[in-house]
């Protein structure tokens, strides 16, 4: 039978969204209402006749409440094949009458969580007797229809399913439990036993959005949404206008507001990336300012980039990004002025998040790889603890410029070598085989610069040169030595670390050492 009708319903909910005028539709359609506590009060406060979960097992609830549905009379009700001849004499025996439909949403663990609460709270959050009563429930389906969210009652309000939504709706129920239980066990894991790496690692992702096509046209693809609290990112921040984003876009998008959020608490920033690499960096008194030195370092990469601000958008800038083509960009606010100048860029993205999320924030980062996952601590770490180590010291000016380039080269792929000079980006060379060529294509990059703009040099004369990791040889830093810079900002940890200090004396550089390493792959 793929149609059945619904004679009884057990009704037990946390979120009274719709509960009433679900209760209402099925005691219209003759179904009788079976309830616990507040729940039942609800209904009864409508005028609905409701049958106490207790008179229907004959056992009272208990234990404040910890069991009243965890019962034979609950569950055979729900477990009972109904074309089964011996499941039926069963129910006769034992005075059991079958539950045909099932609305069930689970205790708040998650919100409580994230409140704060104290641990004793947490542990009364976890819901045992519904999760029970759902998998009961979406275990028998050809017979049973479980409903664990709101926006499903509708099919189920009309008195009767059909099998293709019990199957659908046990689906989203089995998803739902292992929802929940994935929260549990993460609180347990992380917050609780402070675990850092748990032997299994339960992760529960709820779809944001269908997306277009992948990376590639022949790939599908889907973005996915973390639970529970979150920081404000691409996936949480309010799209104003433009098309959907692509696979592409959130991944870039992302990239662009991580390095950007490295600038929340300093003068307007602005950052410009490509393919998940930055292309522009800079800050000034104005994010008008900030963009036009950020734009500056690249304009040919920066056409078809995605553009962050850590300031809200204003007219100003609105107006200059306007005059290249553009993916996305993101901020954490924008003057109506500045929407109304991007409203005629139909196919512009602007998107709103908010507060910027906290750059030393902790959490885990993971790679899928054949056979498994790569899981690791965010990249957080703060401002380094920098020692010279050659025989000049950097200038205020040039250390200001090597903590700025530092912090752009945490975001750019390995190997990344970053020129910066007065707080903006001079070049940028990423994602080469060797430090060398990364360190040659950053110098390249900032003639190309100068020569586009008409400057009488590139703005690596003067400049600080990070570099993610350490120099292997002494000839990445004699690059950076021909290029012009006057600062180094690097790990260092070389077994060649004297050779490399060495030749930053002969050149009369000053160069520092963090410590650090920031890989990016």
């Amino acid at each position: 039978m793929t149609t059945i009708p619904i004679r009884r319903a057990l009704l037990s909910v946390s979120d009274k969204t719709g509960i009433v005028d679900l209760g209402k539709a099925l005691a219209k359609a003759g179904v009788e209402l079976v309830s616990t506590g507040g729940t039942a009060k609800a209904l009864r406060d409508a005028g609905l006749t409701v049958r106490d979960i207790s008179d229907l097992t004959g056992f009272p609830e208990m234990m404040d409440g910890r069991v009243k549905t965890l019962h034979p009379k609950v569950h055979g009700g729900l477990l009972a094949v109904r074309d089964d001849a011996a499941h039926v004499a069963s129910m006769k025996e034992h005075d059991i009458g079958a539950i045909d439909l099932v609305v069930v949403n689970l205790y708040p663990f998650e919100a409580t969580v994230a409140k704060g609460a104290e641990r004793d709270e947490v542990i009364e959050n976890i819901d045992i007797g519904g999760p029970s009563m759902v998998r009961s429930a979406a275990k028998n389906h050809a017979f049973v229809a479980i409903v664990t969210d709101p926006a499903d009652y509708a099919l189920v309000a009309g008195g009767s399913t059909t099998l293709e939504d019990r199957k659908r709706l046990a689906a989203k129920a089995y998803a739902a439990t292992a929802a929940y239980d994935s929260a549990i066990a993460q609180w347990f894991a992380f917050a609780d036993q402070r675990e850092s790496f748990p032997q299994i690692l339960p992760v529960a992702l709820t779809l944001g959005d269908t997306l277009r096509y992948g990376e590639n046209p022949h790939q599908s693809a889907a973005f996915y949404a973390t639970r529970g609290p979150v920081a404000n990112g691409v996936g949480q921040a309010r799209q104003v206008q433009g098309k959907a984003l692509s696979y592409n876009n959130y991944n870039d998008a992302d990239a662009a507001l991580e390095l950007v959020s490295e600038f929340r608490d300093a003068d307007p920033s602005v950052v410009i990336v490509k393919h998940a690499n930055p292309c522009g960096v800079a800050t000034a008194k104005t994010i008008e300012q900030a963009y036009a030195a950020a734009f500056a370092c690249d304009t040919v990469s920066a056409f078809g980039g995605i553009i962050a601000l850590n300031r809200p958008l204003d007219a100003a800038t609105a107006r200059a990004i306007t005059g290249i083509f553009t993916e996305v960009v993101i901020a954490p606010d924008a003057d109506e002025e500045a929407i109304a100048l991007f409203a005629a860029k139909k196919n512009l993205r602007l998107l709103l998040t908010g507060a910027l999320p906290d750059p030393s924030r902790g959490g885990l980062m993971a790679k899928s790889i054949t056979g498994g996952w790569l899981v690791q601590g965010r990249d957080n770490a703060s401002a380094p603890d920098m020692k010279v180590v050659t025989k000049r010291a950097p200038t205020k000016a040039e250390l200001a410029d090597c903590r700025f380039a530092w912090t752009v080269a945490k975001h750019v792929k390995s190997n990344a070598i970053v020129y910066a000079k007065d707080g903006s980006t001079a070049g940028i060379g990423a994602g080469q085989m060797n430090r060398l060529e990364s360190a040659r294509i950053a110098a390249w990059k900032a003639k190309d610069a100068a020569e586009k703009a008409g400057w009488t040099q590139p703005r690596t004369i003067g400049s600080a040169v990070a570099s993610d990791a350490f120099f292997p040889f002494a000839d990445g830093l004699l690059a950076a030595v021909e290029a012009g810079a006057t600062a180094v900002i690097q790990p260092g940890g070389s077994i060649r670390d004297d050779e490399v200090i060495a030749a930053a004396d002969a050149a009369g550089l000053a160069m520092v050492f963090t410590g650090v390493r920031h890989f990016r792959h």
